[in-house]
C-alpha cells in the first residue's frame, strides 16, 4: 500500500455535504479553534476502515498525512499509529509527543491520547502530562487529561484528580468539557472519590466542568450542586 493510494481512496470517499457540516462543527471560521482546518466529510468509521488498510505505512508517510491541511489526513495518520502502538510502543511514544502541534483539534485528542501515551504511562513516571497540563497549547493540555482515560479504565484516579485540579481554572471551553467527562468518566468507577473531588472543588469549577461531571447524579443532586448548596 502506498500513500498515494490512500488519497486517491479518500478522494473517492469525500462527501461535500458533509465536509461543510464538519466545517462548521469543528470551529474552522477565523478566529476559532479550529481555523484553516479543510474537511473531506470522511466519517470516522470510514477514516478507522482507510487507516486499517493502510496500517504498514512507513512513519516518512505517516509524517506527511499527519502535516497535512487535511483533518482526515491527520486523523487517519494518528489512528495508524494507535493501530501499530503494540508493536512499536516506546518509538511511537515518542513520536507522538514530538508531533503534538499537529494533534490539534478535540476529536484527534480523544481518538489517540488515551490509546497511545495514557497506555504507555499506565505504569510508569507520569511527570509529562503535568508538563502538558500547564502548557500554553490547548491540544497538549487535552492530552494531558485525555490520557488519564486509560488510567481510570485500569481504576487508577489520582492523575485524573492532580491534572484536573491544575486545570480547574483554564479559560478554554473545550478543557472544562474534557476535565468533566473525565471525572464523569472517575464516577462511574468509583463514585465516593468523585464526590470527594467535587466537594473540595465544585464552587471553583466551570459550570460546563461541574454539569458534565455529575450528569449521571440524581436530578436533586444535580440540581444542589447547580445551586452551590451541597
Amino acid at each position: 500500500m502506498s500513500l498515494e493510494k490512500l488519497r486517491n481512496d479518500l478522494q473517492k470517499a469525500k462527501n461535500k455535504e458533509k465536509s461543510l457540516i464538519y466545517q462548521k462543527f469543528f470551529k474552522t471560521g477565523k478566529g476559532e479553534y479550529g481555523e484553516g482546518d479543510v474537511f473531506l466529510g470522511l466519517t470516522v468509521p470510514q477514516s478507522r476502515k482507510i487507516a486499517l488498510k493502510y496500517s504498514d505505512l512507513s512513519i516518512k508517510e505517516i509524517s506527511s498525512l499527519l502535516k497535512s491541511k487535511i483533518h482526515e489526513e491527520r486523523l487517519i495518520a494518528l489512528l495508524i499509529l494507535v493501530n501499530n502502538y503494540k508493536n512499536n510502543k516506546e518509538d511511537i511514544v515518542n513520536y507522538y509527543l514530538s508531533s503534538s502541534k499537529y494533534i490539534n483539534n478535540w476529536d484527534l485528542v480523544d481518538l489517540s491520547a488515551d490509546k497511545i501515551l495514557g497506555a504507555f504511562l499506565l505504569d510508569k513516571e507520569k511527570s509529562i502530562l503535568y508538563k502538558l497540563a500547564q502548557s500554553s497549547n490547548i491540544w497538549e493540555r487535552r492530552i494531558a487529561i485525555i490520557s488519564t482515560f486509560h488510567f481510570i479504565k485500569n481504576n487508577q484516579f489520582e492523575e485524573t484528580t492532580k491534572i484536573s485540579e491544575i486545570l480547574l481554572k483554564d479559560n478554554h471551553d473545550l478543557i472544562h468539557k474534557a476535565v468533566g467527562w473525565m471525572l464523569r468518566e472517575m464516577g462511574k468507577r468509583d463514585i465516593k472519590i468523585l464526590e470527594s473531588f467535587l466537594k473540595s472543588n465544585y464552587k471553583n469549577m466551570s459550570r460546563t466542568t461541574l454539569r458534565y461531571a455529575i450528569e449521571r447524579f440524581p436530578e436533586e443532586t444535580r440540581k444542589k450542586y447547580l445551586r452551590g448548596k451541597i
